[in-house]
């Protein structure tokens, strides 16, 4: 377990610094000057020069890629060239309202593409089998911004129930919550479906029925337990897809998450702000994995990582 953690740990460090490099190269390609946010339109030369050495924007690049990885080694994301307030204060003031909304939009995904999924494997050619086919594919062709435009007209514009747009109690999480729910999981469902249908294929699925165990106990006693740790792999990976699923949600729904903050910080072209929130969510979806990977054993107790 020891070797596996700290195997782990290397790999993490390593995609962690390979993110941050590609983030702050991509960054410096970013057309348009972040001056001109400060000063305004037809700054002064010398106003210009002065901002840029207290911003340190006139020192090589391979200088300021240094500095980036000093920084970036004890957790320092820099400061914000538009508000001059750390980029790390930033993020933490918006990110609960991402987990917010990342939490709700796979409870959502769950409680409809769990019972699909379920039913499309054990009733095959079967009418749920055909709902759950046509849900996800109406699912996966609809982008997650037309989706979240047809939910506003329904629920905001013509039926009046839920707000269009903002934050505050519950009703302003629903619409973001659903459109990114629904589209996760018209992707779960076929995942789902997919797994379960080869799970069930399989030899001990026709000693259990043979023993006479009901299709209810072969499911939950052998077939669940299977077919659980590649369905978590599945979300484990998804949910960190929701993360830049939730940049352009928010932007549509104006919730004040981290993808609101990176779209503000692109227009405003605050390259502190991108670098840092962007190898933020880089190190969020990290972590997912390593998470997934480390509860494989509580899944199923015959899997261990002293191996790996």
């Amino acid at each position: 377990m020891t070797l596996w953690l700290l195997k782990k740990t290397g790999w993490f460090l390593l995609f962690l610094w390979a993110a941050g490099s590609l983030i702050f190269f991509l960054v410096q390609a970013v057309p348009g000057d972040p001056l001109i946010s400060i000063l305004g339109q037809s700054p002064r030369s010398a106003d210009i020069l002065r901002l840029q050495d207290s911003l340190k924007l006139n020192r090589p690049l391979a200088v300021r890629y240094m500095h980036f990885i000093q920084r970036m080694s004890v957790l320092d994301l820099g400061e914000s060239l538009i508000s001059r307030k750390p980029v790390l204060s930033s993020i933490l003031k918006y990110l609960p309202n991402t987990i917010f909304l990342t939490l709700a939009s796979t409870m959502i995904a769950i409680s409809i593409a769990f019972p699909l999924g379920i039913m499309a494997a054990f009733k095959k050619n079967s009418i749920w089998d055909a709902l759950a086919l046509i849900f996800s594919a109406t699912g996966l062709a609809v982008p997650s911004f037309l989706l979240g435009i047809l939910l506003t007209i329904a629920f905001s514009v013509e039926w009046k129930l839920l707000p269009i747009s903002g934050s505050g109690g519950a009703e302003f999480l629903v619409l973001p919550a659903l459109t990114l729910g629904i589209s996760l999981s018209a992707f779960l469902i076929r995942m789902i479906r997919t797994v379960l249908k080869k799970e069930l294929q399989q030899p001990y699925v026709l000693l259990a029925r043979a023993k006479g165990l009901s299709q209810a106990q072969i499911f939950r006693q052998h077939v669940f337990k299977n077919a659980l740790i590649p369905i978590i792999t599945i979300i484990g990976l998804q949910l960190g897809a929701l993360l830049s699923g939730a940049i352009i949600v928010e932007s549509i729904f104006s919730w004040p998450g981290l993808g609101t903050l990176l779209i503000t910080a692109i227009r405003q072209r605050d390259f502190s702000m991108i670098q840092g929130t962007v190898l933020f969510m880089a190190a969020l979806y990290l972590i997912l994995n390593f998470l997934v990977d480390l509860s494989y054993p509580f899944i199923n107790p015959r899997i261990g990582h002293d191996s790996d």
